[in-house]
Formats: C-alpha cells, structure tokens, sequence
C-alpha cells in the first residue's frame, strides 16, 4: 500500500472511530434538549426580531446566497413554536432522521435570525455542526453498548467544530488585532462593561490582565493538542476547557451554553444514565422507608346479656 493510502485509511479510521450508540443517543438527547432551553432561557430575544423593521434586517452572507426572507412576526413565531415541538419530539430519540433535519433547518435559520443585526456570536458554530451531522446516524438507543462508525463520525465532526472555534477565535484576534490584542486594554475594557467583583479583584493585580491575554492566544493556538494527547490524558484536557468557561463567566459573565453542550461529545455520556440513576435513587428510598405499620384491628366488644 501507498503512503498516501495508508494515511487516507488513518485519517479514515480516526474520522470514523467507532464509538457505543448509547453514546451519541445520550448526545442528541442533550442537544435537542437544549435547543428548547435556548428558545425559552438563553435567547428569548430572538423573538424580539419579529418587532423590528425590515429594513433593519442585514442578512449574513448564506442569507443573501440562498436566499432566506426577511422575518416577519408571522415568520418569527412560525419558526419559534414549531422549533419548540420537534425539538422536544427529537429529544425522544424517534424519527431520528426526519426530525433531525428538521431541527437543523428550523434552528439554523433561527440563527441567521438572531445574527442578521449587527451581531454575530461564535459559539454556535459546534452545536450547528452537531445539529447538522446527527441525522446521519439514525437510530441510536440509550444503554446501546454497539460499536457505531456512524456514531463515532458524528462525534468526531462535532469535536473538529469545537476545537476549530477556539482555533479560529484566536487566528481572528491576531488577523484583526494583531499583536497588540495580547498587550492592549481588551480584558480590562470588558470588566469595564460587564465585569463581576471577581474581575474587579484580579484586575487590580498588575500585569495579570496581559498575563491572561496571553495566556488565552496560547489555550486557543494549542487547542487542537486535545486530539493527539494521550487517551487517559484527554478528559484532564477537556476539563481545562470546561474550567476555563468557568473562569470567563465568574469574571466577565459571557456564557458560552451551546458551545459546552457540543464540547460534551468529547465525554463518554453513555456512563450517565440519568433516568436509570433516578429510578434506582427512588426505589431504593421506597426500600429503606419499610413497609406502612398499619392499626391492629380493634377487638370485638363482649356481648350484653
């Protein structure tokens, strides 16, 4: 065999891994989840947009290239409540195909939505990848110890997207701010606007605001290392990335949610089995509780002659 084939067939082999179906079934039902705890909890303001002129609507560049219609209230809330539903119904595990794509399409143009005024955020970039590449798997069952190349490609693609946005976040920084983003006022501007006591704290340690720029170009640079480090050493990595999500939210209150929830398929889910866990948590409270102690019957009053 060719060099080039056997580095086709190792880079097919790692793109295609196979991983257990219970799995990537306890990954979609977290992902679908969490689109209907987006619509009602993280961004409720998208529906906003329904409110606002047309004219104000700029429309990111696949929303001219397709193109996608200028939302209108009637539009907006079609997307919203029909989003809602096959979202909880994906979430069941049924119809995974049909379902899928129809979350993926409803909630990518809920995104071009909500990114079309002015204001376009990057950590929906992993979770649209993750809606977009479930459907490929089809059924997958929770507890399913099969080993799926489907499943693992799924995963996989979805682990590309998350590591690429950090990646890319940083290749950004350094194209539009250049080396002066790591020097400059970038942290101590955003404590300014948004920041917590936390921040407040750290901010007034000289040099820790540089310190931390710095740092962050070189965790974002480095990021794609999670791929090649040790297995054993992998979820140490994964738990950095998390930490460091943790760190930004505490100081600067910018929550990442769907860029965490696409990061989980880094983790072996399967092993959760939250339902399961419940179920023996409350049968096992009815087990110590005992049986009821019930009266003993009363005695039978003696005759009256």
């Amino acid at each position: 065999m060719s060099t080039s084939r056997r580095i086709g067939a190792a880079v097919s082999g790692w793109l295609t891994e196979p991983v257990p179906l219970g799995r990537v079934a306890a990954f979609r039902t977290l992902v679908y989840l969490f689109v209907a705890a987006d619509l009602l909890v993280f961004t409720p303001w998208i529906r906003d947009k329904a409110s606002i002129p047309g004219e104000l609507y700029q429309p990111l560049f696949v929303g001219r290239l397709l193109p996608l219609p200028t939302p209108t209230p009637l539009l907006v809330n079609l997307i919203f409540w029909a989003l809602l539903l096959l979202a909880l119904a994906a979430a069941t595990g049924r119809a995974p195909r049909a379902l899928g794509w129809a979350v993926f399409v409803l909630y990518f143009e809920w995104m071009v939505i909500a990114m079309s005024y002015g204001k376009v955020d990057h950590d929906r970039f992993g979770f649209l990848v993750a809606l977009a590449v479930l459907p490929t798997v089809g059924r997958a069952r929770h507890r399913d110890r099969t080993e799926s190349e489907a499943a693992g490609w799924a995963l996989r693609i979805t682990q590309i997207a998350v590591v690429c946005t950090y990646f890319l976040a940083a290749w950004a920084k350094l194209r539009f701010g250049g080396l002066e983003w790591m020097t400059g006022s970038v942290l101590a501007r955003a404590i300014i606007r948004r920041g917590t006591e936390l921040a407040d704290l750290i901010a007034q340690v000289p040099y820790l605001l540089i310190a931390a720029q710095f740092g962050i170009i070189a965790f974002e640079l480095l990021s794609p290392l999670v791929f090649v480090v040790p297995p054993r050493w992998r979820q140490a990595v994964v738990a950095f990335f998390y930490s460091f999500h943790v760190v930004t939210v505490a100081t600067i209150t910018i929550s990442f949610a769907p860029h965490l929830v696409a990061m989980t398929s880094f983790l072996p889910l399967e092993r959760l089995r939250p339902v399961e866990r419940l179920r023996r948590l409350t049968r096992r409270r009815g087990q110590d509780a005992g049986p009821v102690p019930t009266e003993p019957p009363a005695a039978p009053s003696p005759a009256v002659p």
